[in-house]
């Protein structure tokens, strides 16, 4: 088996474990982080049958994954890095999945662009839950505005997406993320990365973007 599926496997076996032992009722789904790797190194997880996988870049998805998810229409993709509203048109022909969107100019531009293709893309707003003023992200007073505002122009808005302050505890940060999820009648809830991502699904998250502890070190 290859080491990549095995890394898969353990990371889903943990989080079985862990949310029985605190008897707590979730399915996260792993969206496998495969940003900068090349597709050789994600094709056992694709033969396998993984089918959901996180880009940060648009051109280099584009790239990677255009013939590839041709071949594996089973195959979501989830644009999880910044997005411009330059690269809208482009994401919106190939993503299944937005992580990213934190204002009304970049809502709008992707209603624009799918309305074009006659294809509804599932829409998570980035929440700047730390409020730290170097990271993107709508801030959490403002967030009812902007779902109020992805309604108005038909975006299909499934959740609430957040990267908590690096060498902080994420609990108290996910604890507030799953109450404003919930405040809004949300479904989804994208959070956890390898650091934290028993934290994530304890805290009810359903997507957790899991990178490094899949593939390894990037270079």
């Amino acid at each position: 088996m290859d080491l990549t599926v095995k890394n898969l496997l353990n990371i889903e076996n943990k989080i079985k474990a862990n949310l029985i032992e605190q008897n707590i009722e979730n399915h996260p789904k792993i969206i496998a982080v495969s940003k900068t790797f090349k597709i050789e190194k994600i094709l056992p997880l694709i033969e396998f049958g993984h089918v959901d996988f996180g880009e940060n870049k648009v051109q280099e998805a584009v790239d990677k994954w255009t013939e590839v998810k041709k071949l594996n229409p089973k195959i979501k993709l989830h644009m999880i890095g910044k997005l411009q509203t330059n690269k809208v048109k482009f994401a919106v022909q190939l993503f299944d999945y937005i992580h990213s969107v934190d204002s009304e100019k970049l809502a709008q531009k992707i209603a624009n662009e799918q309305k074009k293709i006659n294809k509804k893309i599932k829409i998570f707003l980035q929440v700047n839950i730390g409020d730290e003023d170097q990271k993107s992200g709508i801030n959490k007073n403002d967030v009812k505005q902007l779902v109020d505002y992805c309604k108005d122009v038909e975006l299909d808005l499934v959740g609430l997406m957040c990267i908590p302050p690096i060498n902080e505890d994420s609990e108290s940060y996910f604890e507030k993320m799953k109450k404003l999820n919930n405040s809004l009648g949300l479904i989804e809830l994208s959070m956890g990365m390898s650091s934290d991502f028993l934290i994530a699904a304890k805290h009810l998250s359903t997507y957790i973007r899991i990178g490094s502890s899949i593939f390894g070190q990037r270079s």
